[in-house]
């Protein structure tokens, strides 16, 4: 997308007109529309870039083929991706990490009319249209961002122990060890110790707060 209306940057207005200038149109798919379909496989390689609201149920399988087909993408999911063995390798290597936007809270999803309103937050609009609220979602994306690029400030580990601000580190001799891995425990993102060459284990929380 280029700067169409002149203003000197490129954002929705630019979208806008472009979508104005460029009239489109909708054509229903023939086999159902399941991502797995040789129908939807054969529009996925004609793309440059993939936007969308994939099934979280079947986020990891949606996942590996957005890897297999080498795609660039920026697609929602739940929080708790993060836990996956399928997805956390993919964080590790660099290959996808969390968009932007959408740091905390729950959103609206519109759904279809004989959808059962059973989530714990949903309504009717004045059309008759249903929308539930779902907790935890999140932009997931290859797509770099200057907040993967900012250097978050640490202190070295000696320092921590006598200033940090949690109560769980501060005034302790040294750093909690497990039991089973040899490796410290670090329970806060900012609790991390300065410039640390050995193994340290991280909250799951952590790629939420600092991008990797």
């Amino acid at each position: 997308m280029t700067d169409l209306n002149g203003d000197g940057a490129t954002g929705i207005e630019d979208i806008k007109l472009f979508l104005e200038r460029n009239p489109h149109t909708r054509t229903r798919l023939t086999e159902g529309g399941d991502f797995r379909s040789p129908e939807c496989i054969a529009l996925l390689k004609q793309s440059d870039i993939v936007v969308t609201n994939p099934p979280f149920s079947l986020f990891r399988e949606y996942v590996a083929q957005l890897m297999e087909h080498e795609k660039q993408f920026l697609i929602i999911g739940n929080v708790q991706s993060i836990t996956y063995k399928e997805i956390f390798p993919l964080i590790r290597a660099d290959k996808m990490w969390m968009g932007v936007t959408i740091h905390s809270g729950d959103r609206e999803f519109r759904v279809p009319d004989h959808y059962p309103l059973n989530a714990a937050g949903w309504r009717i609009d004045e059309n008759g249209v249903k929308y539930i609220r779902v907790k935890g979602v999140r932009w997931w994306t290859n797509l770099d961002h200057g907040r993967r690029h900012e250097k978050v400030p640490l202190m070295t580990m000696a320092d921590n122990l006598r200033f940090s601000k949690h109560k769980e580190i501060k005034g302790k001799p040294a750093y909690d060890r497990y039991a089973n891995y040899d490796a410290i425990e670090v329970p806060f993102t900012d609790g991390g110790p300065q410039r640390l060459r050995r193994r340290y284990g991280r909250p799951h929380y952590f790629p939420r707060q600092i991008q990797p």
